[in-house]
């Protein structure tokens, strides 16, 4: 078996006639964390979106070897991607145990289920303390969390994840990544994080790719990526 997880090959995208992504090419390793890294603008959602089936696109997208470039989003849900959108998307009219239950539409495992919901508030207890909570009322850092359990109330193989550090505290950042680290060294899901915020995932991913104007210009390891002068000028603020 190999150890790519999701291969993505010569992909472009646009919204219209407005082309975004020209021609990008990366992997991410089962088990992995990889991320994607570029300022406002560059492709980044884009590029997740894609992987998706949100937007339109060409090139190869491939999941455990099998192409997923011509399927619909519906169905690459249900082969174990799961995305957490930038703005949460959460169901603001919902419960958060109404939320969860959404996460979970694909499955009929009720045992299943019920085990990842004490999962996922073993993960974020704040989130069990308040699963008959109206899920609009929760503060900013809880809706994230929400859409990452929800996320993963699917059993995902693959966590995309679009910029979970915007707009909240820093210690509520802080609590969010290391959880976001132990779901992946404990459940084994591979992440794919687009992230503004370069120092948080430089020091979260393994590997990493920079982004510009739709193009990969810089890719390897993180810790690589740190040590680039470019890249600790215009991203690390060093």
């Amino acid at each position: 078996m190999s150890d790519l997880l999701l291969e993505v090959k010569n992909l472009n995208a646009a919204y219209g006639s407005t082309s975004v992504l020209h021609g990008l090419s990366f992997t991410l390793q089962r088990g992995g964390i990889t991320a994607i890294l570029g300022a406002n603008g560059a492709g980044k959602t884009t590029t997740l979106r894609a992987i998706c089936g949100m937007c339109t696109r060409q090139g190869e997208v491939r999941l455990e070897g099998e192409r997923i470039d011509h399927r619909k989003t519906e169905q690459i849900t249900r082969l174990g991607v799961a995305h957490v959108p930038d703005g949460r998307g959460t169901f603001t009219d919902l419960t958060v145990e109404e939320n969860l239950r959404l996460g979970a539409y694909t499955r009929s495992d009720r045992a299943g289920i019920a085990q990842d919901f004490e999962l996922v508030y073993g993960y974020f207890p704040k989130l069990a303390e308040r699963r008959h909570q109206q899920a609009g009322t929760l503060s900013g850092g809880e809706q994230q969390m929400l859409a990452i359990s929800r996320a993963l109330m699917l059993r995902p193989r693959l966590l995309l994840l679009d910029e979970p550090s915007f707009g909240l505290a820093p210690l509520v950042v802080k609590e969010i990544f290391a959880i976001m680290r132990r779901i992946n060294t404990q459940q084994k899901v591979s992440l794919l994080l687009v992230e503004q915020n370069a120092n948080l995932a430089l020091d979260l991913a393994d590997h990493a790719y920079l982004l510009e104007t739709g193009r990969i210009v810089l890719s390897g390891p993180s810790d690589e990526i740190k040590q680039n002068d470019s890249v600790r000028r215009a991203y690390l603020g060093t």
